[in-house]
C-alpha cells in the first residue's frame, strides 16, 4: 500500500514540476501508450476498452491542437496542425469502423510525432 502511494505521489510531482517541454513529451508518451492499448483491445474485440483508449489518445491530440500557437509557430505550425488533425480523424475512423489496419497506419505517425518532439527537446537542451 505504501509503495503504491509513494509511486502515485512521485507521478503527481513529476507532472507538477515538469517544464512545458517535458509535459508535451509526457502527453505524447501517453498518446502512444493509449493508442497501443486501444489497438490491442480492438484486436481482442474488447470494444469498450478500445473506445476508451482511442478517445484518450484523441483528447491528447485535441489538447495539442488547441494549445498550438499558430501566430508563433509560423509555417511549421500549420503543417503540425494538419498532422494532428489527420491523427484525430484517423483515430475516429478506426474507432467507428473497428479498423485495425487504420490503427496500424496511424500509430507509427503518433510515434513519429513523439520522436520528433523528443529530438527537438534534446536539441533545445544542447543549445542552452
Amino acid at each position: 500500500m505504501y509503495a503504491k502511494n509513494a509511486y502515485n505521489q512521485y507521478k503527481q510531482n513529476s507532472v507538477n514540476f515538469a517544464s512545458k517541454d517535458q509535459l508535451l513529451l509526457m502527453l505524447l508518451d501517453g498518446a502512444v501508450k493509449f493508442a497501443k492499448i486501444g489497438r490491442q483491445a480492438l484486436a481482442d474485440k474488447n470494444y469498450p476498452k478500445c473506445n476508451e483508449n482511442l478517445k484518450k489518445t484523441q483528447n491528447i491530440f485535441y489538447e495539442l491542437i488547441v494549445t498550438l500557437d499558430l501566430t508563433q509557430a509560423g509555417e511549421w505550425g500549420a503543417s503540425l496542425l494538419s498532422v494532428y488533425k489527420f491523427i484525430v480523424d484517423s483515430l475516429v475512423n478506426a474507432n467507428i469502423k473497428k479498423d485495425l489496419s487504420l490503427l496500424d497506419k496511424t500509430i507509427p505517425i503518433i510515434e513519429e510525432v513523439k520522436d520528433t518532439w523528443n529530438e527537438a527537446y534534446k536539441a533545445s537542451i544542447k543549445a542552452r
